[in-house]
């Protein structure tokens, strides 16, 4: 699909991921192109799955969700990793689940509103999950920054 974008495709990315609630409208007029052309490329970058979805970004801590956490995840067997990610799914805590190679085979992203609170995660949500051999985890003290995918016509 990379190859299949065109300039406009490109500028209209990058400008909705810097401002999800760009207007069509204004997206158009920057533009210079029409609202219906704005609407037509939007609507092909949804088909292709280019744009997966429109969302904000919450700030967990304003919620009150004061611990993250990466936690890795050793499973007994490969075959328990379909069904553990189900699990996983159902855990609100879970805000993000990587299947990756090596010893690891999952690595989550937790969020809790203790240290306390992510304990209790893990040793009574995560743990008991069939399948799940133990977790290692690792606790952020700060996230430095954090970035969408870069939107661009080269390969730099």
């Amino acid at each position: 699909m990379e190859n299949q974008l065109d300039t406009t495709d490109h500028e209209i990315l990058r400008r909705l991921t810097a401002n999800a609630r760009l207007s069509f409208v204004q997206l158009a007029k920057d533009l210079g192109i029409s609202n219906s052309m704005v609407h037509q490329r939007v609507n092909k970058l949804r088909q292709y799955e280019v744009i997966h979805q429109a969302t904000y970004h919450l700030n967990p801590e304003k919620l009150g969700y004061n611990t993250v956490a990466y936690s890795r995840i050793i499973v007994m067997e490969a075959r328990f990793i379909p069904e553990i990610i189900n699990s996983l799914k159902q855990i609100k805590e879970v805000i993000e689940c990587n299947n990756v190679t090596g010893k690891y085979a999952l690595i989550l992203k937790v969020i809790a509103k203790s240290n306390q609170h992510l304990r209790q995660v893990l040793y009574e949500k995560v743990h008991p999950i069939k399948g799940v051999e133990g977790t290692d985890t690792i606790i952020v003290f700060e996230t430095a920054f954090q970035r969408n995918v870069p939107i661009s016509l080269d390969h730099d």
